[in-house]
């Protein structure tokens, strides 16, 4: 019974983590990195129909050079807002529209941009490390619980805080590998 438990303790867990991985590989592909990807589009917000639309959700998003993105938008009414919103983005690109594409050029990353780029993939970093931890805590939390109720005796919680501890050591390793490379793909010229 008590294996059983752990087991289904350590799934649920294991889940939760891999929720603030994803979390932090979506972070990432919103961080410019100087080659042109799909995915450097995807926080971008168009004001559609009244009401905020993800980008990819008005129009088709395409990468037909390694410094250049497109946006084949669907409907002619809203490309002015298509290239207002990716200006406005925050990520100092400057759209132009041909008729119902939308071209993004990629522009060469400077050192200093390179630098704020980093920083800020620290910071997605420690936020993925900061919900990791969290569900740690609420496992822990819930092994303290079924302790104090005896429902599982004071061995058995210490080796269950024991497989817990492991398991959000695998996922802050794996946060610290993505941080590396998001670091290399970033600095990369």
């Amino acid at each position: 019974m008590a294996t059983a438990d752990l087991n289904s303790l350590k799934t649920d867990l294991s889940r939760r983590m891999d929720g603030a991985m994803e979390t932090l590989r979506r972070e990432f592909s919103g961080l410019r990195t100087g080659r042109a990807h799909p995915g450097l589009l995807e926080p971008v917000k168009v004001i559609a129909y009244g009401s905020e639309t993800p980008l990819n959700q008005v129009g088709t998003i395409g990468t037909p050079e390694p410094r250049m993105l497109t946006v084949q938008v669907w409907d002619k009414s809203l490309v002015t807002a298509v290239e207002k919103a990716i200006r406005d983005s925050g990520m100092g690109l400057n759209p132009s529209a041909d008729g119902m594409l939308v071209r993004v050029p990629i522009p060469q990353l400077t050192t200093e941009r390179r630098n704020e780029l980093a920083k800020m993939a620290h910071k997605y970093a420690e936020g993925a490390k900061i919900s990791v931890r969290a569900v740690r805590r609420d496992g822990m939390e819930q092994i303290k619980g079924l302790e104090k109720k005896h429902e599982i005796g004071e061995d058995l919680a210490k080796n269950w805080a024991d497989e817990v501890q492991k398991l959000t050591d695998q996922f802050i390793k794996k946060v610290d590998e993505a941080i590396v490379d998001k670091e290399k793909d970033i600095k990369q010229v």
